[in-house]
């Protein structure tokens, strides 16, 4: 990963463009700051029909809310079209009542949802716990992946009643980073969960492992998915590289310090980063369950040991799926349905 973020592009393009976004509906989470709100930024500016920024903190998002309708010259028109694009929704991904809320809310209300960007990630130097779990487990592996499965049917309903001939994304921000965690990885392969959730795991190392279950988990889920034109529902993984964002606020100094001397080398700006996200959004079906960075196709730098290895991608999948159905029953079943 050093040498790829020693040669990453800067001043990506921006592929989403106002014939593939406008008049659609996308969910950011995370939207607040960093990646999540530059991509939710780019989407308004686009033309999107609603943006839900789905936020921990609401306070936080009504004030990108507020830069957002601002950028996307939402203040200045008489036109009140204009009105509601941007709507700030609660979702603590530290509670799978909150996720399980948030699913029933855009059930209710959203005639359609065409892109969901599963940007929202923690990343901690101490041992916190939610939902039974270290946070970055719950954050970055259960709750992401229970939002994916519980949204899922839903996409694919509303696709099939209102928006006919449309394709939703369903996009998971990821990080090559995890590649680099093999020789810990090896440790817990066998339940990467209860590996990560041991107290004799060194905290910070939780994040890049966690960034790596969900690429072994993504992998077997869209195997599950298929064909696309079933579901009607894309689900890709993108890593957006090293972007200069609040993502490690929680780092120690010595990893804060060596992250600020990347950052000033190699780092991309948020609002560039935020393209890649864009890019996953607006994938074709060639990006199901695949990797994607640079805003383009990122399967050649997956490693042999994560790509083929199908047997531990299951198995990775399985144990996620057995909490997901624990934590909400019958929701994995109710998503292969749509099958």
């Amino acid at each position: 990963m050093a040498d790829a973020v020693a040669t990453q592009a800067r001043n990506l393009p921006l592929l989403a463009t106002k014939a593939t976004c406008a008049g659609r509906t996308y969910i950011v989470t995370g939207a607040n700051t960093g990646l999540g709100f530059e991509a939710a930024k780019h989407l308004a500016c686009l033309g999107a029909a609603k943006v839900i920024l789905a936020v921990r903190t609401p306070i936080t998002g009504e004030t990108a809310k507020l830069e957002i309708d601002s950028a996307a010259g939402f203040f200045s028109t008489s036109d009140t079209t204009t009105a509601g694009v941007v709507e700030v929704w609660p979702l603590d991904l530290c509670s799978y009542d909150s996720v399980r809320a948030f699913v029933k809310r855009a059930a209710a209300e959203l005639d359609r949802i065409d892109g969901v960007i599963v940007n929202a990630a923690l990343a901690l130097a101490k041992r916190e716990m939610a939902e039974g779990h270290v946070k970055p487990v719950t954050v970055n592996v259960m709750s992401t992946f229970l939002l994916a499965v519980l949204l899922l049917p839903v996409m694919s309903e509303k696709v099939k009643r209102v928006a006919a001939g449309v394709t939703p994304r369903i996009t998971i921000v990821s990080s090559r980073v995890g590649f680099d965690s093999r020789e810990v990885w090896e440790t817990i392969k066998g339940d990467p969960i209860r590996g990560m959730d041991s107290e004799d795991m060194v905290p910070w190392k939780t994040y890049p492992l966690s960034k790596l279950t969900e690429m072994f988990a993504v992998r077997h889920l869209a195997r599950e998915l298929v064909p696309v034109e079933k579901t009607g529902v894309i689900v890709n993984i993108v890593c957006p590289g090293l972007c200069v964002t609040k993502l490690a606020r929680h780092a120690t100094q010595e990893h804060t310090e060596n992250l600020r001397r990347m950052h000033a080398m190699f780092g991309r700006s948020a609002e560039d980063g935020s393209r890649t996200l864009l890019h996953g959004a607006v994938a074709g079906v060639e990006s199901h369950g695949k990797l994607l960075h640079s805003c383009e196709d990122g399967e050649g730098d997956v490693p042999d040991w994560v790509k083929n290895d199908t047997e531990l991608q299951k198995n990775t999948w399985d144990v996620i799926a057995k909490e997901l159905e624990a934590a909400e029953p019958g929701c994995v079943s109710k998503m292969l349905q749509a099958v």
